[in-house]
């Protein structure tokens, strides 16, 4: 049997491999227009910013060894322009010979993958704008960035790719500009939770342009639609991929309603001796039960496997699959698995959410950073449907167990019974995982009652009571227009002044301890009773972003930002202050830091500086607002490691 792939990255080099394992007499040829196969496209951004310094590490095997090792022909710079179905053939362009060869096929496997999106317009074909789709693309980007001695960059395109190109970019200490015709970053995600990515991106001083598209480039600027010019040396376009189906249209096979390759459940395109997989093909939806398209790497690798053994004979099915995917972005770590909100609202599915805010580890533990997990599940059973974190630490193994339990169809009930594994550095006796299942079960169970960023504004002011059960000193800095701050401690004393008559809303920075205050009123018989899920944080980052009006001004770091550790960006210039108090908040979620701050200053005299330490996210526009509001000094704002380190001085 003779065996050509077309394609060798990863889903068409992993067929081969398969292949190989399961058959030492088939014949295997791939053939790929670029000129090496298997290469870690993953990696490319890491390799542009210097976080990986050896360009071979992104080879992860040649053609020699696969020849050696498990005698596959390779055959780079070929290209396959023609697919004959009635001689099984196909028509291939030597790109180095310059002739064009036919080469007869038994099984024909299409692994084209995606090609780069890119726009109509006028100046996309000048010299300094490229796409990032393979190894040469890479290499193009990394000489003209060292040719030019660029400064400035201007990134297309605010998804994961762009995200990682932002970072980079930043890293080799240029001025980054991002555009996305969006109103969000990551367009797979929901508006509250990437408003948290906006949050950090502009904290970093990328500068983040939203609601916008590049309609022109001349020179080193870009024209937007809205007129804006923005100055970008070297631009890359990052607006994702479309499946790369020229030569499977012209041979009529069979095309999804999404652009895609329509294959079953085997592999199979509309030509029972053509298999396709990867970026090209249509799959489908483990939650929805659609067809869709999903670039990931992990599933293309999946699907090689299915492919490889059906062709042996082994009749194997690829089940339905989900998203699952993660990123760095600068200090942050964000993922998503299953479904988000829009998506289920966009395929008519019945759900309910939920958010929590709990520390990577335990919180007495050093080093402690909050993560959010939302999380999307059946409003009848309970079935998880999705989920979205953000965190410094221990993302990656929060999502996996989620992306696990969607897998096998469970609900928020088992998560609550899952036996993770538990050490002060690495976890709570709770993990956050197990208090998302309970938050959710108390949901089901209608033991409590939410409303969400979006709603606050439906309610009848006349009718309702808003209560910020948070401190007074927190209350000062920010709250919801029209709350009343009765703070927690307070509750009970001061039931007279919250009439049953009305509805009631409650209300903290994450939802926590406003829902021990909604259980207090519960006891004592308020029944038109709501909590605001998610808390302040979630709904000050969603209105600011939904108003467009100085979004980011509060937060933004202005000082140095230091990623990574580099002695050629040491400063020479750092101030050392007489009577300094260090403080070590890190670990403590909002309103921890601000308070140990005020207390602090409260005890010391006046003109003493005071050098506090947080991880916690929020903390950097909190203490810019407490400042302002107290009178307090801010000296030096500083992000490092994923920390934050801010210095004030008392008046």
């Amino acid at each position: 049997m003779k065996v050509v792939i077309v394609g060798g990255s990863a889903g068409g080099a992993s067929v081969a491999a398969r292949l190989r394992r399961l058959d030492e007499d088939v014949e295997i040829i791939i053939l790929d227009r670029s000129d090496e196969i298997s290469f870690a496209t993953c990696g490319m951004p890491y390799y542009l910013g210097g976080v990986i310094q050896d360009r071979e590490r992104l080879s992860v095997i040649d053609k020699a060894e696969f020849k050696s090792i498990l005698n596959v022909d390779v055959r780079t710079e070929n290209e396959v322009i023609e697919i004959d179905r009635k001689n099984k053939t196909v028509l291939i362009r030597d790109c180095n010979a310059k002739k064009k060869y036919t080469e007869s096929y038994d099984k024909l496997v299409l692994s084209p993958g995606g090609a780069p999106i890119i726009p109509n317009i006028p100046g996309i074909d000048q010299a300094n704008v490229f796409t990032l789709r393979n190894g040469e693309d890479m290499d193009a980007i990394k000489h003209f960035l060292e040719v030019h001695k660029c400064k400035s960059a201007l990134v297309i395109g605010a998804g994961f790719i762009g995200l990682e190109l932002a970072e980079n970019l930043h890293r080799l200490n240029l001025e980054v500009n991002m555009v996305d015709a969006a109103d969000q970053a990551m367009g797979s995600w929901d508006l509250e939770m990437a408003t948290m990515i906006h949050h950090h991106l502009h904290s970093k001083n990328v500068n983040l342009i939203l609601n916008s598209k590049a309609v022109s480039l001349k020179d080193n600027e870009a024209t937007l639609d809205n007129g804006e010019k923005i100055h970008g040396e070297i631009v890359i376009l990052a607006l994702g991929v479309s499946p790369d189906i020229t030569i499977a249209k012209e041979a009529n096979l069979r095309v999804g309603n999404n652009g895609g390759i329509s294959v079953n459940d085997g592999l199979i395109t509309s030509d029972e001796h053509i298999f396709a997989l990867g970026d090209a093909i249509e799959v489908k939806d483990r939650i929805t039960h659609n067809k869709s398209l999903i670039p990931l790497a992990g599933i293309a690798h999946k699907q090689a496997q299915v492919v490889a053994e059906n062709i042996c004979g082994r009749h194997r099915i690829m089940k339905d699959v989900q998203i699952t995917a993660i990123a760095k972005v600068f200090d942050l770590t964000v993922a998503i698995t299953g479904r988000s909100e829009r998506g289920l609202i966009r395929n008519n599915v019945n759900f309910k959410k939920s958010y929590i805010e709990a520390p990577s580890h335990a919180g007495y533990y050093p080093d402690a950073h909050p993560m959010v997990i939302k999380l999307l599940f059946a409003a009848r059973t309970g079935r998880i449907l999705g989920a979205q974190i953000i965190g410094v630490d221990g993302v990656d193994k929060r999502i996996d167990v989620i992306a696990a339990a969607i897998n096998f169809g469970k609900t928020v009930y088992d998560l609550i019974d899952l036996e993770l594994s538990y050490a002060p550095p690495f976890s709570s006796a709770k993990d956050p995982v197990n208090i998302a299942g309970m938050v959710a079960k108390n949901m089901l169970r209608e033991d409590y009652h939410v409303v969400y960023w979006d709603d606050i504004d439906k309610f009848d002011s006349n009718k309702t009571i808003i209560v910020d059960v948070r401190t007074p000193e927190e209350y000062a800095i920010h709250s919801i227009d029209n709350a009343i701050n009765i703070p927690l401690t307070e509750i009970r004393d001061r039931l007279d002044e919250l009439p049953k008559d009305k509805t009631i809303i409650t209300y903290c920075q994450q939802g926590k301890k406003s829902y021990f205050a909604y259980k207090i009123l519960r006891h004592n018989g308020y029944e038109d009773l709501y909590n605001l899920s998610g808390g302040l944080r979630i709904y000050r980052l969603s209105k600011q972003q939904e108003s467009h009006n100085g979004i980011f001004d509060y937060d933004r770091v202005k000082s140095d930002d230091v990623l990574y550790d580099d002695a050629s960006n040491d400063s020479t210039d750092t101030v050392v202050y007489d009577n300094l108090i260090e403080i070590d908040a890190c670990g403590l979620s909002c309103p921890g830091p601000i308070l140990k701050l005020s207390k602090a200053v409260k005890k010391s005299d006046p003109g003493t500086v005071i050098r506090i330490s947080a991880t916690d996210q929020g903390f950097v526009g909190d203490v810019v607002s407490w400042c302002e509001k107290t009178g307090v000094q801010l000296l030096e704002q500083e992000n490092k490691d994923a920390k934050f380190f801010v210095t004030v001085r008392k008046g």
